[in-house]
């Protein structure tokens, strides 16, 4: 069977993965290379053992995450749909099987708020483990003037951890913000429908979410964001 560690030493995804990071710092995004692959890996495989998958799934988990941003080498436009093809390809010719590679490509082809949706467990442990990956050391851009919303928010994380709570039922991302840097909506001004997303996530994975920034939790408020936002729609 095709492991974690088979992904981590192919030069042909080690290469994807850079390029896909160059491409998104060139184009002024956060960072997207190895540390940040790495991190999804850990935190989707951690969420599914926590829960109870068994081994396999979970280190499906990890290859999942390790591998689920390549597609940015083309385009950040739909990346979720071109990089679950280009998995597909390699993965198949590395001999992995068929259900296993369905299982990655799905998840990857379904981890991004523009087109995505939670719709099987692996695809929920790869959104959560993605979108909370907020943190100052991702800012890519340099150089004077005042950074992009993005990067503040960034800049103002000092600190986030994922982790299920003792009760197994909660599924909780608590982060550390620094309000001198910018203000907390900002970060809901970005990050509203990657919350949403969190929800609908932890909710398939049979838990409820939580968001605690500061010590405070902002679930209630980020219903009330959601409330507000469907009567503006309406």
């Amino acid at each position: 069977m095709i492991t974690l560690q088979d992904i981590q030493e192919s030069p042909v995804f080690t290469t994807l993965i850079e390029k896909s990071n160059s491409y998104l710092r060139a184009r002024g995004y956060t960072e997207h290379g190895l540390r940040h692959v790495t991190y999804v890996s850990e935190k989707t495989a951690a969420l599914l053992k926590d829960l109870g998958y068994d081994e396999r799934t979970v280190e499906l988990g990890a290859i999942t995450g390790y591998l689920h941003d390549i597609g940015n080498m083309h385009n950040r436009k739909h990346h979720g749909l071109s990089g679950a093809s280009i998995v597909y390809i390699e993965l198949r010719q590395m001999g992995m099987d068929l259900e296993e590679i369905c299982t990655i490509t799905t998840a990857i082809a379904n981890h991004e708020e523009e087109i995505g949706q939670a719709v099987s467990p692996m695809t929920a442990a790869l959104i959560l483990a993605d979108k909370s990956d907020a943190h100052r050391t991702r800012v890519n851009r340099t150089g004077n003037g005042r950074p992009h919303i993005h990067d503040r928010v960034n800049l103002a994380i000092s600190d986030s951890e994922l982790y299920v709570e003792a009760d197994g039922s909660t599924i909780t991302l608590e982060i550390t913000f620094d309000q001198r840097i910018c203000q907390i909506m900002d970060y809901f001004e970005i990050y509203l429908r990657r919350m949403e997303m969190c929800k609908e996530a932890a909710t398939v994975l049979g838990c409820r979410f939580r968001l605690i920034i500061n010590g405070l939790e902002f679930l209630g408020n980020l219903d009330q964001f959601e409330n507000a936002e469907k009567q503006a729609r309406a």
